[in-house]
């Protein structure tokens, strides 16, 4: 088996869901007809450990990379990409999605046919429609408006992607690719654009995702701008501290024309001091990481050899791609 024999490589992380990732192995294999190489990145599960079997049942080429244990979803798809941009070659196209059929196979032409440009590096997908709780949704919404606040930046896509061999390698060279996939894409500067898509409902089980969780994964897409964020709020901070300053001296001044009732003074002079040293120590703060995270700002390549068990292979197939 090679990687290199098929037109489109699928990278898909799999935790803990045996059920929905062998129904997405047959209807990538129903889609392309054979023309597809998918790999499926077994996120260390323990109770569901994902085989060669669903490949084998789908008669779809592939293979498993099994973790040595848990490192995420993030991570997990990191992972599979670094494998990938081994063996990719130019005429090659990688799609990313996950595994339990919120990413429906049968949008993927349209990502793929948008990603056809010459100036096109990478293809995301945008949801036109969810299938999620109003918990969820009304968390999205906060987290986009605070994601543009805090990093100048518009977030409105997930892992639901398609991208040429150049953008691959651009991206697992990528220390943030580890912590949010989409924020890295951001950050790689490539040549983007957006499909609006339909999202699909869970093909067995329930989202092992929660609500912690769900804000653990927002925030770390802001940790991949972490030094455009503590400027951020370096600036926010100085400019609290100077408005606080200038209350200070407002209150002073009324104090001594005989504006001030008895007491108001020396509550609000205190709150606008204590408001003033708060803020500046933040600021302080703010600029001493904001030294650290640039000092410690080194690429690195996604060193996946680590983490990966063993690769299996399906069964009939010559060997390892």
């Amino acid at each position: 088996m090679n990687l290199n024999h098929h037109s489109l490589v699928i990278v898909t992380p799999v935790y803990e869901d045996v059920e929905a990732s062998t129904r997405l192995f047959s209807e990538l294999a129903m889609q392309f007809r054979g023309n597809v190489f998918v790999v499926a990145v077994d996120d260390g599960s323990v109770k569901e450990p994902l085989d060669t079997l669903g490949l084998d049942k789908a008669a779809v080429d592939g293979v498993v990379l099994r973790l040595r244990r848990n490192v995420g979803h993030q991570r997990a798809i990191a992972i599979g990409l670094g494998y990938v941009s081994e063996h990719i070659r130019e005429n090659q196209r990688v799609v990313v999605m996950d595994s339990d059929g919120e990413d429906l196979p049968s949008t993927i032409p349209a990502l793929l046919e948008q990603l056809a440009p010459e100036g096109i590096d990478v293809v995301v997908a945008q949801r036109k429609s969810r299938v999620e709780t109003f918990k969820f949704k009304a968390f999205y919404t906060v987290y986009k408006r605070l994601f543009n606040l805090m990093t100048g930046r518009s977030i409105s896509f997930g892992n639901f992607m398609a991208l040429k061999p150049g953008a691959l390698k651009r991206l697992v060279v990528m220390q943030e690719l580890s912590t949010h996939v989409a924020a890295s894409v951001l950050a790689s500067k490539l040549r983007v654009t957006v499909c609006p898509l339909d999202r699909g409902p869970r093909y067995a089980g329930q989202s092992k995702m929660n609500f912690v969780g769900l804000a653990l994964h927002g925030f770390k897409g802001l940790m991949v701008f972490a030094e455009d964020v503590l400027v951020r709020v370096g600036i926010a901070c100085a400019l609290i501290a100077g408005i606080s300053v200038v209350g200070a001296l407002a209150a002073i001044v009324l104090k001594i024309i005989g504006f001030s009732t008895p007491g108001w003074f020396s509550i609000a002079l205190g709150v606008l001091v204590l408001m003033f040293l708060q803020t500046g120590a933040v600021t302080l703060m703010t600029l001493m990481l904001t030294g650290v995270v640039r000092a410690g700002s080194v690429t690195t390549a996604v060193a996946y050899h680590q983490f990966v068990e063993k690769v299996l292979v399906p069964e009939g197939s010559p060997g390892e791609a």
